[in-house]
């Protein structure tokens, strides 16, 4: 088969704009590219003159989070206390006592009925003697009920969660509300679901993705469903059963360095092991908390909260011992690490001695806040970064809230990190960020929100090129699956996958880079979505 009368797009590249070319497939992969029009005898499809580019590959998502949101109740779009009661109680046809009522997005900062935040006593007015949780839209913040509650008091693992994640009353009483890693143990300890469950879910999820163009993933979902075992096995058997239609790649999210070693003796994969679709991804560890909360590690107090610089989760040792065993064991790993002191906890533990950051391509996940003396030790280190910058669009605006007025140059350092040499990638961060690279990509590029705010951009020194955002959707993370000479270009040899785009991205003014549309989008060779 062979799409011709295209326009090929793809950074730094020989490809002319203004050429016609022909591209030939040949099951999974590329066989040739020809300049149209093409001569041969094999079946040809007409592009129309439009823009073919590499498909996108998302390197920081939570793909079975997002598709529960899509099967299950989703609270995104509540705008009221009143109107997530109603919700709930639709929702859940009857409630019986001790059921558990879940629900995920709600952002009760927003409420305009109540101006305050909710608590277990709160949730009380839904049922007293349900098991209770929602997710608050940035995934870093639960409420539960009184009864959910009663399952942890007693429970001696939650025990070791910091004491900064669950707040607490005037008398020293927890309130129902966590924060951070203590979400993440909640999730992975008493949000169970069976593999059938995650299946409908991923089910639900992927088509989203085919219709912005993205065919391959690094997903952290562990928690959502409790055992990375349960997980290997919902995507592998969707994979057999040919209803996977992404690349996926499965990072395996730890608490402790017990849980690293309990990975490590019952299974013999490691990073970039698996199956033809499903990947072993990274060892995933959470290092501080978020902004938002003023959890995220700092080396300064937050001006909005002086009494705080937030919380690092592990001790140094501690870290240091998890990152060179999973290095020692041929497993790759990705740190959450937002403030400034949380990256540099990072950066000391990837420069040990036997990491060989290098060669495992070990990865920080956000490093939102950085310093001088920070981009110097990454820039001799080079661990890949990856970076969502969809956040800007809802943050830009709230950095000096959150830190020292002479760091807030160095926040969301795009183009810092990039002229250092230090590889990034661009990311969702899904359901948190936007699931459609090319907003991310117009973020990238123009560090403005949606309407166009700040003028100019904000800190525009940190613009990336469009070039350069591309990238990091393309090459790059594929370069983290050790896979750069078999997918994310479009070239001979290299696996199928790629887009059809209405605009080419060098044609179009940066501002409207998001107005950029997929017309299809084509996985290992085979069409999974057409506009």
């Amino acid at each position: 088969m062979v799409i011709d009368n295209i326009r090929i797009y793809q950074p730094s590249s020989q490809y002319d704009e203004d050429t016609r070319y022909a591209v030939d497939v040949e099951e999974d992969k590329i066989a040739a590219i020809y300049e149209s029009p093409y001569e041969g005898d094999k079946n040809v499809i007409d592009g129309e003159g439009k823009v073919l580019a590499p498909s996108f590959n998302d390197s920081h998502m939570h793909l079975l989070r997002f598709g529960l949101l899509k099967k299950e109740l989703d609270l995104t779009e509540v705008t009221s206390w009143r109107e997530m009661k109603n919700l709930v109680e639709n929702h859940y046809d009857e409630m019986q006592e001790y059921d558990w009522i879940f629900g995920k997005g709600f952002n009760d900062d927003q409420f305009d009925d109540i101006d305050y935040l909710l608590t277990a006593k709160d949730l009380s007015e839904i049922q007293v003697n349900s098991y209770i949780y929602f997710m608050h839209q940035d995934g870093h913040e639960c409420v539960i009920s009184e009864q959910a509650m009663d399952l942890l008091r007693n429970d001696k693992g939650f025990e070791k969660e910091p004491e900064e994640f669950k707040e607490k009353d005037d008398q020293g009483n927890w309130t129902g509300r966590f924060k951070d890693t203590a979400v993440h143990y909640i999730k992975h300890h008493f949000w169970g679901r069976s593999v059938d469950d995650a299946k409908e879910a991923i089910t639900a999820a992927v088509p989203y993705l085919s219709e912005v163009g993205v065919t391959s993933v690094h997903s952290d979902d562990i928690n959502f469903i409790g055992s990375y075992e349960k997980l290997w096995q919902a995507y592998t058997e969707l994979e057999q059963e040919g209803k996977l239609l992404i690349d996926v790649q499965l990072h395996h999210y730890i608490f402790n360095i017990n849980d690293l070693h309990n990975y490590l003796n019952r299974s013999t994969m490691r990073t970039g092991d698996g199956t033809d679709q499903v990947k072993v991804g990274a060892v995933k560890i959470f290092l501080d908390g978020t902004q938002r909360l003023f959890t995220a590690a700092m080396r300064n107090p937050y001006p909005e909260a002086p009494e705080t610089q937030g919380t690092l989760i592990y001790s140094q040792s501690e870290l240091n011992d998890m990152v060179r065993t999973a290095s020692e064991n041929n497993m790759q790993v990705a740190m959450h690490a937002i403030g400034d002191r949380a990256v540099e906890q990072a950066i000391e533990a990837l420069e040990q001695d036997g990491v060989d950051t290098s060669n495992r391509r070990h990865r920080i996940i956000h490093a939102q806040t950085l310093a001088p003396d920070l981009l110097q030790r990454l820039t001799n280190l080079k661990p890949y970064i990856e970076t969502q910058p969809s956040f800007l669009l809802g943050e830009w605006d709230k950095k000096e809230k959150w830190m020292p007025e002479e760091l807030v140059p160095y926040c969301d350092a795009f183009q810092s990190l990039y002229k250092a040499q230090i590889p990034i990638t661009l990311s969702s961060d899904l359901p948190i960020g936007a699931i459609n690279p090319l907003v991310s990509i117009y973020t990238a590029v123009n560090r403005m929100d949606l309407e166009g705010q700040p003028p100019g951009g904000w800190m525009p020194q940190e613009k990336l090129s469009v070039d350069a955002s591309f990238s990091g959707f393309y090459n790059t993370p594929a370069e983290l699956e050790y896979r750069e000479r078999e997918k994310g270009r479009i070239e001979a040899d290299y696996q199928a996958d790629f887009v059809l785009l209405d605009r080419h991205p060098k044609e179009v003014a940066v501002e409207e880079l998001n107005t950029i549309e997929v017309v299809e989008t084509w996985y290992r060779g085979k069409r999974v979505y057409k506009k």
